[in-house]
């Protein structure tokens, strides 16, 4: 993909993200992840209900009459996208890839960040740790996230949760808001993420497509597997052969629900092709 062709594809996504993030998930956003704490703003003349613990007594005994202290949220945060490229990632069979999916929330979930003055950052995992963009606050920022996002290219196809998980609780030595953006296809990831869980405010948004959920009847096929690139012979109509697949996506997206769940952090599933603004909006409404 040349540079002009990489420049129009990421004017698209931030076209159709940033009026998400705009009308839609600003909002949402800002009531759902709280700030650091409070700061205080000014001073005013007491009000009836107002609690007495407030009372600026310096100002009140200057001026004969009881002030109060006022304070705000400090609102300042800081978002990490943690986004998964592994090669089976690269696979859709409706109009997108799951990276495609992918990048669209992760580009409105940065510009709803930026929507209210926060800092994002972005991490690209493979097996190993692809790229990290320390976090930053602005417009031109969130665009270079979403051209690496667009145009990165990994060394490494395979995955490794773990890594990416104890990797962000090393470098991140402040809280923030974590957003992992996989198909979730891995395991042995529960402890790290336990540990990440405790530091930081992470949420899980698992990505698939409807053909991993079942095998469709298709007689004999050659499937290949993205990530080890070995090809396997399938009967798809064995009966035997669909359950055994159906079993293996179940265990991996219950795995993925489990440890989110025992972990204390938020998880979302978002099938590719569907409207991934109902799931991140219920999210949302659901932690305000």
């Amino acid at each position: 993909m040349d540079t002009k062709e990489i420049l129009k594809k990421v004017r698209k996504i931030e076209i159709k993200t940033k009026r998400l993030s705009n009308h839609i998930f600003s909002g949402e956003y800002h009531s759902s992840f709280k700030g650091r704490g409070m700061t205080f703003s000014e001073v005013r003349q007491y009000q009836f209900g107002d609690d007495i613990r407030n009372i600026d007594w310096n100002v009140t005994a200057r001026y004969n009459e009881p002030y109060i202290k006022v304070f705000e949220e400090e609102r300042e945060l800081t978002m990490m996208l943690l986004v998964d490229i592994s090669a089976s990632e690269c696979f859709g069979t409706n109009e997108q890839f799951k990276r495609d999916t992918i990048t669209e929330i992760a580009a409105t979930l940065a510009f709803s960040a930026t929507q209210n003055n926060d800092k994002v950052g972005l991490l690209l995992f493979t097996d190993k740790i692809e790229l990290f963009i320390p976090p930053k606050k602005g417009k031109s920022h969130v665009l270079r996230i979403i051209r690496e996002l667009i145009e990165f290219q990994p060394t490494s196809k395979k995955t490794n949760l773990e890594q990416a998980f104890k990797y962000i609780s090393s470098v991140m030595k402040k809280k923030a808001i974590v957003f992992v953006l996989s198909d979730f296809v891995d395991a042995n990831y529960d402890n790290s993420l336990k540990i990440m869980g405790r530091k930081h405010d992470v949420t899980g948004i698992r990505v698939y497509d409807k053909y991993e959920t079942e095998l469709p009847k298709l007689g004999m096929i050659n499937i290949l597997d993205a990530e080890t690139g070995k090809i396997s012979l399938v009967n798809t109509n064995s009966k035997k052969v669909r359950t055994k697949y159906k079993t293996n996506y179940l265990k991996t997206s219950n795995y993925y629900k489990t440890s989110f769940k025992k972990s204390g952090s938020g998880a979302i599933n978002t099938m590719v092709g569907k409207d991934y603004v109902k799931e991140l909006m219920a999210y949302f409404k659901g932690r305000g």
